[in-house]
Formats: C-alpha cells, sequence, structure tokens
C-alpha cells in the first residue's frame, strides 16, 4: 500500500481518470441491450440471462416453493441477525418520514405540501461476486415505511437457475413476494419499461456494475433512480489513537468488495502509516478474496501522511467520499468539518461494516464524489410533494397588481390576462 504525502495525494487524484472503462463502448452495448428488451420483453431477458449468466430460464419469476426452500438453506443464526438488523434499520428510518401540511391566513390563503408515496420501486440485488441480502433491507425498508404499495426486486439468477437463498430469506422478512431472476442492465430496462412478466415501476433502486449504472443513466427520465453508484469507497483519518489492525480491517472490508474499490487512510502520524502498511500486508495474506484485495489495494489503495487534521479534513472534503471513519481524537467535536460524506463513523468501535449490516442508518450511499451534492438512500427518496394553494377571490384580489405587473415584465400577457380577467369581475 504506496505512503503519499498529502502533496503528491492531491496531484494523484487531479490526474486520475473519472472512468475505467470506456463509456462510449458501454454505451453501445447498454443501449443495445435497452432496446432489444423493449422489442422484444421477455424473450431478451431470458436470451441475455443464457448469454452473460450462462443460465436457462424457464419462468422468470421466483416461485413460493423456492421462497420456502430458501428458508431451510440458511441458518437459524442468519435468520435471528436478518430480524435484528431489520428491527435496527426500521426504527432509523422511520425517523424520516414526512406528513402532508397547510397554513392559513386570515385572508382566506391555504398554502401546504401534500406527501404521497410512489406507486411502485424496483429493487435492483447484485449477484456476481457475492451476494447481498443486506441491499434488500436498505432498500425495501425505507420504501415500505414510505407507503409504496408495489415493491418489487430483480437479482441475477445463479447457473443452477435459482436466487441466492440469504437473499430470498431478506426479502421474505420484508414482506416482498415479487422477485425477478434477471441481472444486469436487461433487468433495469425490463423495469423501467415493462415486459410480459416484469412490472414497469416508478423508480429504480440499488448498486450493480457498470453495465448496471450506464442503464440506470440512461432511463433516467423515462423513470425515477436513486443515484448512479460507483464503486465502494472507505475513507479513515486516524492520529496516533487509532488502532492500525482495526483501520487496516475496515480498508480491506471495502478492497474486498472489487478491484475498483478505493480505500484510503489519511494520517498526521509517520509511525502509524509505516505500521498500518504493514498490517494491511499481514491481514490480505490471511483474507479469502485475497486477489480482488491485492488489485483493489494496489490500483486505489492509499495511506497519505499530512501534517494536521486540519489539512486531513481538507483532503477528505476535497474527495467526498462514501465511507468516512474518523479514528482520532473527540471526533464528534471534529466532525464539523466534515462537509462532504456520505456516512461518518466515529471512533475506533464504529467500524464501516456496523453501517453495512446492523446500525440502522442506511448503507446505500453517494459514491464518486456525489456526496458533494447528495444523500444516502431514504425514506424520502420514495415519496412525493405536491404544493398546495388555495387563494379566496379577496385574497386573489389583493394581489392581482403585483401578479399582471410580473406577468408583463416577462412578456406573458396570457398569465396577466388569467389575471385581469377575475379583477374585472369584481
Amino acid at each position: 500500500m504506496k505512503i503519499l504525502t498529502g502533496e503528491q495525494y492531491k496531484a494523484e487524484l487531479k490526474n486520475s481518470s473519472t472512468t475505467s472503462l470506456n463509456n462510449e463502448e458501454l454505451d453501445r452495448v447498454v443501449l443495445k441491450i435497452i432496446e432489444q428488451v423493449q422489442e422484444k420483453g421477455d424473450e431478451a431477458l431470458k436470451d441475455y440471462t443464457a448469454q452473460f449468466d450462462k443460465v436457462e430460464l424457464e419462468t422468470l419469476l421466483v416461485s413460493e416453493q423456492e421462497m420456502i426452500e430458501a428458508r431451510t438453506l440458511v441458518s437459524e443464526d442468519f435468520i435471528l441477525a436478518i430480524k435484528k438488523a431489520h428491527e435496527n434499520i426500521k426504527a432509523f428510518h422511520e425517523e424520516q418520514t414526512e406528513k402532508s401540511w397547510f397554513t392559513t391566513k386570515e385572508s382566506g390563503i391555504l398554502l401546504g405540501q401534500k406527501i404521497t408515496p410512489l406507486a411502485s420501486a424496483g429493487i435492483y440485488v447484485p449477484g456476481g461476486k457475492a451476494s447481498y441480502p443486506s441491499t434488500v433491507l436498505m432498500n425495501a425498508i425505507p420504501a415500505k415505511i414510505a407507503g409504496v404499495k408495489k415493491i418489487v426486486i430483480t437479482t441475477p439468477a445463479g447457473r443452477d437457475g435459482k436466487i441466492n437463498p440469504h437473499v430470498l430469506v431478506a426479502a421474505a422478512e420484508v414482506g416482498i413476494e415479487t422477485i425477478y431472476k434477471v441481472g444486469g442492465a436487461q433487468a433495469i430496462a425490463a423495469l423501467a419499461y415493462g415486459t410480459e412478466t416484469v412490472q414497469k415501476v416508478a423508480k429504480i433502486v440499488g448498486p450493480g456494475n457498470a453495465y448496471v449504472a450506464r442503464a440506470k443513466k440512461w432511463v433516467f427520465g423515462d423513470v425515477a433512480i436513486d443515484m448512479i453508484a460507483g464503486p465502494s469507497e472507505i475513507c479513515v483519518v486516524a492520529d496516533e489513537t487509532a488502532v492500525p489492525r482495526y483501520v487496516a480491517a475496515d480498508l480491506l472490508s471495502q478492497a474486498e468488495h472489487d478491484e475498483q474499490a478505493t480505500a484510503v487512510c489519511i494520517t498526521t502520524s509517520q509511525s502509524f502509516a509505516e505500521e498500518l502498511k504493514l498490517e494491511v500486508e499481514k491481514q490480505t495474506a490471511l483474507l479469502e478474496r485475497k486477489s480482488i484485495i491485492e488489485k483493489s489495494i494496489a490500483d486505489n489503495g492509499r495511506i497519505v501522511l499530512v501534517d494536521t487534521l486540519n489539512k486531513a479534513f481538507e483532503l477528505v472534503n476535497k474527495l467526498a467520499p462514501e465511507h468516512l471513519q474518523l479514528m482520532i481524537v473527540n471526533p464528534m467535536e471534529q466532525m464539523q468539518f466534515i462537509e462532504n460524506a456520505g456516512a461518518i463513523f466515529l471512533g475506533n468501535h464504529s467500524p464501516e461494516a456496523l453501517g453495512d449490516y446492523i446500525a440502522g442508518p442506511n448503507h446505500t450511499l453517494p459514491t464518486s464524489g456525489t456526496s458533494t451534492f447528495s444523500s444516502p438512500l431514504g425514506v424520502y427518496d420514495f415519496i412525493k410533494r405536491s404544493s398546495i394553494i388555495h387563494y379566496s377571490e379577496q385574497a386573489l384580489q389583493s394581489v392581482t397588481d403585483d401578479i399582471i405587473t410580473l406577468a408583463n415584465a416577462e412578456g406573458l400577457s396570457a398569465h396577466a390576462n388569467s389575471i385581469a380577467i377575475r379583477k374585472a369581475e369584481k
């Protein structure tokens, strides 16, 4: 793991490419998939599943029998953990609920905001290198709390044509019955436009690979999306009080996601940096996903030395990481200097994995620097707000001249006329 100075790291960030794939070629493939799904529906989904996932599907839907069988294939410990996670995630997100509100004034004016849940949502759950039952909980629970009536899941099947049982059990825990055995860009297209089997939804949420992310970008506008998520990121700010083996473990927990994941530690201590470098090497050798981690750390793993915590925070705000751990003295007090981060973990005993699974806050977070302007997934992502306006005749008459003046200033005479015609009747 490279050790860089703050200035060297800034230069590296400036010179780094924002994408590791040729977007032009990626778009060509994705747009072709979207077009085929729109034209051929289920046939295209089955063809692409055979081509990409190497499985021939008779049906795209998970059966009731498969849901029942899944329950027998997971441990009781997993069931208990899923229930605890469900409880914590639900409790946290219930604090995010919004209500319709109205205000009135003496002159007969009523203003307000009406909250309406989205009619439907589709959750993409990745497959491939790992299974993600936690993704089911993090996406479905806020949608449920918001009041979304129709929630479906789409996720790629394994070579046996079945969905990972942990994912199915998580879906059952949150009450989702409709699950499609479809992955990739074709799944996003199906959710966006519908097929004979897959129902079109109002919003698509959930992480995925580059093809999934690009497909979400292209269908946006025809359907809503949560965000375009990139590879996982973690940044740890550590001083001499941090525990090197903890920091190393936390960095590697994100590096194991995939080869493009980013793991960075910014520290004010030279001795800590040297010890952390050795600890990363030591722990990597013992981990199951060693080959993925080694590639991720070699390409995107960095230990950055700075003179002061203020310089560390400056780098953090420039990086705008998905996950930020403050493993420093008085992290609660220092948190005020952080402007850009998806989720902030405070202290030596609040590892990122805690947030991934059990703490309660959502783990669907902005990546690739987008925490500069966006937020974690929440209940607010599954609602719409409608403004409510009611003026009595008297209230309208009191502002007619002002409206006419403003409309005429903009050259919109029909706007002015819609007011003037009511004024004339008075």
